[in-house]
């Protein structure tokens, strides 16, 4: 690798390596460190009981364009999600069916749950997606959690239930940990709440025939391979006047006229910017925690949920599975189901035995789905919380007064910092497509100074 290029890129994710292809393209060089000794970030393809499965994110759906677009432009073939069949719904203890978009829930709730959604999508067409603080009640949402704004406006046990159920399945947090206005900003961000939750035209619509994380894999073909470097976690970021020096935990050090940093903005508090970095870029830093989720997903021999009518998908508000999908291959190949432990659930059981982790998940699919989820071919977990170089999944969540403290700090370069990742999109916030989205608009900033006229 060599030790000084034009742009240097911390972070070998998706956001990061989109900045670096869009970079590279330009003519000029581009080096990207990655922590981890893998590429893809919060995407992690296996292999697991002979079949390619994801243990990172997965989906992607009809509007998110920017991913969508580089998918096809790398070639990468999808395949839709299966939804067919009767669903699963668990509230209070008690299990129920349904068939179609409307949960098995009493006609009061149900015409509260409706009612809440209208409300919820209105309210979040009033916050635009590129500066939440400009909401004309934004100071007051942002004051608010999302589990205060229910208690005040939803007052059915079903719909309140149903608010909470999508909350964790969304953002992989507790509602009492969500900021209105943030909930607000992201549901803007990605087309509605309904859009969120749902397969058919929804979030969840497809996914990738060779996992998410090929991807990243493919972006990374397009850069020389000694400038990819893998297994060095960056310690200090730090500028002058004419460019910026990486150092590594090791002390490796990369000479470069400017840096895009495309990490999560709780591991970049772990970065040495200087002491000039302003202070709401360090609030960033500090108040964006990350949700917390736990992956696991079992291969069988048959999809006998299927073979009985089950879609596979269930949800639970008592847990310790929260959220189920069937996760069979192309054609129903390579018979799966995938399941999350979600927000406080999660956290109760980070750290714990991976047997016992994985025998309490069966115990849930078993209990949506029937006794023969007990007896897998293979199961795989993954607990995001516990790893160093993401500390939680899905994304960054802004707590209570933070977004309209930080103002426009999440995307404002600092000097000759730049910065990338999903928690600083404007569409698909939260999702693959924000990650790409934010790669290229990094990319564009940094293309433009590179080629401005005067001082480098």
């Amino acid at each position: 690798m060599d030790t000084s290029v034009d742009v240097v890129v911390v972070g070998g994710g998706l956001a990061g390596l989109t900045a670096a292809r869009d970079i590279a393209r330009t003519g000029a060089t581009v080096a990207v460190l990655e922590a981890r000794d893998r590429l893809g970030g919060r995407t992690l393809t296996r292999d697991v009981g002979g079949g390619t499965v994801d243990l990172g994110g997965q989906w992607v759906g009809p509007h998110q364009h920017h991913v969508l677009r580089l998918a096809d432009g790398l070639g990468l073939k999808r395949f839709a999600q299966h939804h067919q069949g009767t669903k699963v719904l668990e509230v209070r203890g008690g299990l129920r069916t349904y068939r179609g978009k409307v949960p098995s829930l009493p006609l009061l709730s149900l015409l509260d749950l409706q009612r809440t959604v209208w409300r919820l999508d209105a309210l979040a067409k009033k916050v635009p997606p590129e500066k939440p603080a400009a909401a004309p009640r934004a100071a007051e949402w942002d004051a608010l959690t999302l589990e205060q704004w229910k208690q005040r406006h939803v007052p059915t046990w079903g719909a309140r239930a149903a608010l909470d159920i999508a909350a964790r399945a969304v953002f992989a947090a507790e509602p009492s940990e969500l900021s209105f206005l943030s909930f607000l900003s992201y549901v803007h961000a990605n087309g509605g709440l309904m859009p969120l939750t749902e397969v058919e035209g929804g979030a969840q619509a497809e996914r990738f025939v060779d996992g998410a994380q090929s991807l990243s894999r493919r972006l990374a073909q397009a850069l020389p391979p000694e400038r990819v470097v893998l297994s060095a976690p960056v310690r200090a970021v730090l500028q002058d006047g004419r460019g910026v020096t990486v150092t590594t935990t090791d002390g490796r050090t990369v000479r470069a006229r400017y840096a895009v940093v495309a990490t999560p903005p709780a591991l970049a508090e772990h970065i040495d910017f200087g002491a000039d970095l302003p202070a709401g870029r360090r609030r960033v830093h500090a108040e964006l925690p990350m949700g917390s989720v736990i992956k696991v997903v079992a291969t069988y021999a048959r999809p006998f949920w299927r073979e009985a009518g089950l879609s596979g998908e269930a949800v639970s508000d008592v847990g310790p599975v929260r959220l189920c999908f069937d996760d069979c291959g192309p054609q129903g190949h390579h018979p799966a189901l995938v399941g999350f432990f979600l927000g406080d659930t999660a956290r109760a059981w980070t750290g714990r035995p991976s047997a016992d982790i994985q025998r309490t998940a069966l115990e849930g699919f078993a209990r949506f789905f029937g006794p023969q989820a007990l007896t897998p071919i293979a199961v795989a977990e993954l607990d995001w919380k516990a790893e160093a170089f993401s500390t939680g999944c899905y994304g960054g969540l802004p707590r209570p007064g933070t977004l309209t403290a930080v103002g426009d700090a999440l995307r404002a370069p600092f000097g000759r910092v730049h910065w990338a990742g999903t928690e600083t999109a404007i569409h698909g916030t939260g999702y693959l497509d924000g990650a790409v989205e934010s790669g290229e608009r990094a990319a564009t900033e940094v293309a433009t100074r590179l080629t401005a006229p005067g001082p480098p």
